[in-house]
């Protein structure tokens, strides 16, 4: 067997058999598998979006973690805003309504090329991010795995990574089922808390003192508040997911994305809300050893039992597979940025199985490296993971506002309302996050999104030398008789002067120059 095809076999058997390029609309997903797929992110960041929160109000004691429900509150407030104001992206825009498309086609080459750099290093961060968060709930389960969070993460990349390349339909199979297995899981945890409450049979779990000074909440600072206000924000991460991946869904697209984006909203806002509310009733306070949504289980099954175990494999699996929302956005918006010649046109193939295989290598290969580098660790990551998020909330809703004062049809005044209010929102959140979170790392990101942006203008231009180089349109003829024609002949005859006469159509200076031929040599 040579080695090209013991090559080929081993790829067969990890990605499968070829799709037919005309079997392209048969990977398409439904609102049940789309929601699995593109909702998983947002859906999974209710399992530590309430703890980020608790994490700085627990500077404040015990009476500072009181403020963790109206600051939940706001926060599923602002997630319906920019959920309700997608919604209109996806009608608007049925082809895909990215962040990118939109600023492209309302807001100018900036802004659009900013959006794009911000979209593909927010779903590097959120592989990195899901995936260490996911191992937390391992470990939180099983402390003895604690020191193999590094290894059990990048073992977690690889596997997402396999799966994606198998293509859309068989990925959206393997997590349709762990994404509803979590959603239930949730759920009956919050419904048995909801009976224990109701019932007077909820009580707080005891607090180590050494964990949690006591402090009164007017300790706490404002900058403290708005630290833990821009932490729980990352419950609205994931969202633009939906709109950037309309053309995925069976027909009608637009119609079955915007029902999977309402679905999903009610979900993550109900899964979210319950989630703080259990952890205030509880008075959880977030350690370093255990998640809080690993506390609100042991309290409400009263233990490490089935229930227990079962709501953190499910958690676990939700964590891990959230990270194929970026697996199904990055490498679709990396092929249409390449499209426009700021990515290498390499991002453009599809394999053999119809997915943009080398965007999802590449996405691998830089979470595994951010795993690596932070040690797996989520809290270290998550400074970094907001800022993507919100500038390409603002741009995308901004550049909505413009679309619909363009457009100046139909309730277009209502509508531009709607977004214009979103990008505020959005706008005003974005700089709370910037601020609170430069100093925990978030710079990087500042720094990283121009950076790209730089790539992308050089990328360009080079595709544009190499198509000037290529051009034919300036490009100066040679002038008619520029040239010298030899005509050989060997005698005249009538096919000599035809070929003289054509000659001179050639060029003025037409010459004929006699050939001998040697008749023994014929």
């Amino acid at each position: 067997m040579s080695e090209e095809s013991f090559v080929s076999q081993v790829k067969r058997l990890l990605v499968g058999a070829p799709i037919p390029s005309h079997l392209a609309h048969h990977e398409r997903f439904s609102r049940v598998t789309g929601l699995a797929v593109l909702s998983s992110d947002p859906l999974s960041s209710v399992a530590y979006a309430t703890e980020e929160v608790l994490r700085v109000l627990a500077v404040g004691g015990i009476a500072a973690l009181a403020l963790v429900t109206p600051i939940s509150v706001v926060i599923a407030t602002m997630l319906a805003i920019v959920v309700f104001s997608y919604r209109q992206t996806i009608h608007a825009y049925p082809n895909g309504g990215g962040a990118y498309i939109v600023a492209k086609e309302n807001l100018g080459r900036a802004p659009s090329l900013v959006a794009a750099a911000a979209l593909l290093i927010d779903y590097v961060l959120t592989v990195a991010v899901s995936i260490a968060a996911g191992v937390a709930a391992i470990t939180s389960a099983l402390p003895d795995l604690h020191v193999s969070r590094i290894g059990m993460s990048l073992m977690f990349v690889a596997m997402l990574m396999l799966g994606n390349l198998r293509g859309v339909r068989e990925s959206g199979r393997l997590f349709a089922a762990p994404t509803y297995f979590f959603v239930g899981s949730i759920f009956v945890m919050l419904a048995v808390g909801s009976w224990r409450f109701l019932s007077g049979d909820l009580h707080a779990v005891p607090v180590d003192p050494a964990v949690l000074p006591a402090r009164h909440v007017d300790a706490l600072a404002t900058f403290a508040i708005l630290t833990a206000f821009s932490n729980g924000c990352t419950a609205m991460t994931g969202v633009e997911a939906v709109s950037n991946g309309v053309p995925a869904f069976r027909p009608p697209e637009s119609k079955n994305a915007a029902a999977t984006l309402v679905t999903m909203a009610v979900l993550a806002i109900s899964m979210f809300m319950g989630i703080t509310l259990l952890a205030h009733g509880y008075h959880i306070v977030p350690i370093d050893t255990e998640t809080v949504v690993s506390q609100i289980a042991r309290a409400t099954f009263g233990g490490r039992g089935p229930l227990y175990y079962a709501t953190q494999a499910a958690t676990m699996l939700i964590l891990v597979l959230a990270a194929n929302t970026a697996y199904a956005d990055f490498p679709r918006l990396a092929s249409i940025v390449a499209r426009d010649r700021f990515l290498p046109r390499q991002f453009m193939n599809q394999g053999d199985r119809l997915a943009f295989s080398n965007g999802i290598v590449i996405l691998s290969v830089l979470a595994g490296l951010l795993l690596v580098l932070f040690g797996g660790d989520t809290h270290a990551l998550i400074p970094l993971y907001m800022i993507g998020v919100f500038v390409s909330f603002t741009l995308s809703q901004a550049g909505m506002v413009r679309h619909w004062r363009t457009l100046r049809t139909g309730c277009w005044r209502s509508s531009a309302v709607i977004n214009g209010f979103g990008a505020i929102v959005t706008g005003v959140v974005l700089v709370i996050v910037a601020t609170t979170k430069a100093a925990e790392g978030a710079w990087i990101i500042i720094v990283m999104i121009p950076a790209l942006v730089t790539i992308f203008e050089i990328t360009r231009r080079h595709y544009d030398h190499v198509a000037a180089d290529l051009r034919l349109d300036n490009t100066t003829p040679e002038p008619a008789g520029g040239h010298i024609v030899l005509v050989p002949i060997g005698g005249v005859q009538r096919a000599v002067v035809k070929a003289l006469r054509y000659a001179r159509t050639l060029s003025a200076d037409v010459r004929a120059v006699y050939v001998e031929i040697d008749p023994a040599a014929t």
